[in-house]
């Protein structure tokens, strides 16, 4: 059993957290809205924490998962005050690489481990422990934070020094926008076309055409129903961080500009918080 404070309880940390307490380990909570840090502890028997510092201070692990660069560094900076040398950090927001590593640079200054770790498998993932981590950072840490993760994880994967985990994400949510254009206008044309879109899946599910975005999103979209987790502010989030770090390194990524604007037209319809989904509804 270890001492695990979890920061940032949103709709992937929530029951992320709860993974932690059903594995066995003590689980500490903080986060910015304390009605929710509360709630948690009393579904879960938890500890909720009011403070970032209370929280962490004597924590064998500190997991986070907040927003983006400003809120992981908002998190770190209190959180390496009263962490013990040999501690370890595993950040699980969808952040960028340049952030990671600074974070890495400054718990290598105190003797505390580092580990990006951003996820994937969306609220459902995180619900049923089956979520997708890939990791940058030290080995050591990560053979450490890896037994912790695997409370909520199907699958986590060291891909190289600290913000590779974060390099990594970019790539999924990249092939994530690709596949979600392409689905939208396969389910547009089908419409279009008289078809009826389940037994479309049915017809081409099982062939080169198959994705997880197919099986789950094609008959939701035909419904025109957009409730499902991952929402359109979020991804927007995650592709301008990809879409920066690609002037940074020099690729060039026409489709994923293309989709990332596709998803603007979507905000401006009032559809923030739809699931990524939804590029169909700009179509119609």
């Amino acid at each position: 059993m270890a001492i695990c404070a979890f920061l940032g309880l949103g709709v992937m940390g929530y029951p992320m957290a709860g993974h932690l307490v059903s594995a066995g380990h003590e689980v500490r909570v903080w986060n910015r809205t304390a009605s929710k840090a509360i709630a948690w502890a009393g579904e879960y028997n938890g500890q909720a924490y009011g403070t970032i510092e209370a929280a962490v201070d004597g924590a064998d692990f500190v997991m986070i998962c907040v927003g983006d660069d400003p809120d992981v560094y908002a998190v770190v900076k209190p959180a390496l005050e009263v962490m013990q040398a040999g501690t370890v950090i595993v950040d699980h927001t969808t952040a960028s690489a340049e952030c990671a590593r600074k974070c890495h640079s400054m718990s290598r200054e105190k003797n505390i481990g580092f580990v990006d770790a951003p996820i994937s498998g969306g609220e459902a993932g995180a619900i049923n422990g089956q979520l997708t981590i890939m990791c940058g950072g030290e080995e050591a840490h990560f053979d450490k934070a890896e037994a912790i993760m695997s409370a909520y994880a199907k699958a986590t994967k060291l891909m190289g020094p600290s913000g590779a985990g974060q390099l990594t994400k970019m790539v999924n949510q990249i092939c994530i926008a690709g596949i979600l254009q392409g689905l939208a206008e396969g389910v547009h044309f089908a419409q279009k076309a008289g078809l009826d879109i389940d037994e479309v899946v049915q017809a081409i599910g099982k062939g080169a055409a198959q994705s997880w975005q197919m099986d789950n999103r094609a008959s939701t979209m035909g419904r025109d129903e957009y409730e499902f987790g991952f929402a359109v502010d979020w991804m927007r989030k995650d592709l301008g961080i990809a879409l920066k770090t690609a002037e940074d390194v020099g690729a060039n990524l026409v489709l994923t500009k293309m989709v990332d604007d596709y998803y603007a037209d979507v905000q401006k319809m009032g559809g923030n918080r739809w699931d990524t989904s939804s590029l169909l509804k700009r179509l119609r």
